[in-house]
């Protein structure tokens, strides 16, 4: 790795902590910088997320605020966050490579349109709600599940499905909620990178640039991404989103 491709992912690291901070989404800007730079997509993977779980940490400090009163139920999502992503990460590793390059312009896809439609989701969803769970009783539970799961394979995204199940089954505010999205998504990236830096190939310069860029972005995203207008941050999502398809179908 060149001196500039390092700094190219620490720069790719430091705007995927901050957007992850905000709203999600952040390993569709470091997972195809990595790739653009000539590195196979499954160790690009396994690299952005254990470098992304610095960027998590911060993220999850800077909303410590809007933390307060939420443990038990942040207790109970937990256990679910960690064992999807203990069964995303194994899948990542033993489903043939050849399966992850087909399914993941799949996922960044759905990403991208979850990233386009949430807002109009999550409203049409809570409209429907009834006597809300404290904790979004079992069908959240399951949702947390699957997200743990999509978490460990890919985990571009997960922020905007939780956030999006959460706003639909629990009566908080957005902040609040994304407080919590925050907490969950660092348990399930530490528990996947715990995964992969046992068993799998970790291309440590990768993982390092993008673990001080995303502890960076990760504090200001705190700070202050909340006040960037969010139509703006999820067009720019898409955009690199639709990047990163390009560059694994055709090269």
């Amino acid at each position: 790795m060149t001196p500039w491709e390092a700094v190219a992912i620490f720069v790719a690291g430091v705007g995927a902590g901050g957007i992850n901070a905000v709203v999600g989404s952040g390993s569709l800007i470091t997972f195809p910088t990595m790739v653009a730079l000539g590195m196979p997509p499954v160790i690009a993977n396994v690299s952005n997320t254990v470098g992304l779980v610095p960027g998590s940490l911060t993220g999850a400090f800077g909303y410590r605020e809007e933390l307060r009163g939420q443990r038990p139920r942040l207790i109970r999502l937990g256990v679910p966050a960690l064992v999807g992503a203990l069964i995303g990460g194994v899948l990542l590793l033993y489903l043939p490579a050849e399966t992850f390059d087909v399914v993941v312009p799949v996922l960044i896809a759905l990403a991208c349109v979850l990233v386009v439609i949430q807002p109009r989701l999550n409203g049409w969803l809570s409209a429907r709600r009834e006597r809300p769970h404290p904790h979004g009783g079992p069908w959240l539970w399951g949702g947390v599940l699957v997200c743990g799961m999509y978490g460990g394979y890919f985990g571009a995204a997960q922020g905007v499905l939780l956030i999006g199940l959460m706003g639909s089954f629990l009566d908080e505010g957005l902040q609040r909620i994304n407080a919590a999205k925050n907490v969950l998504a660092l348990l399930v990236n530490a528990c996947a990178a715990l995964l992969f830096i046992v068993v799998a190939e970790v291309d440590w310069l990768a993982a390092l640039m993008v673990a001080l860029g995303a502890a960076i972005g990760g504090f200001l995203g705190a700070k202050i991404g909340r006040r960037l207008p969010a139509p703006v941050l999820r067009w720019f999502v898409v955009c690199v989103g639709i990047v990163a398809i390009v560059k694994l179908v055709y090269g």
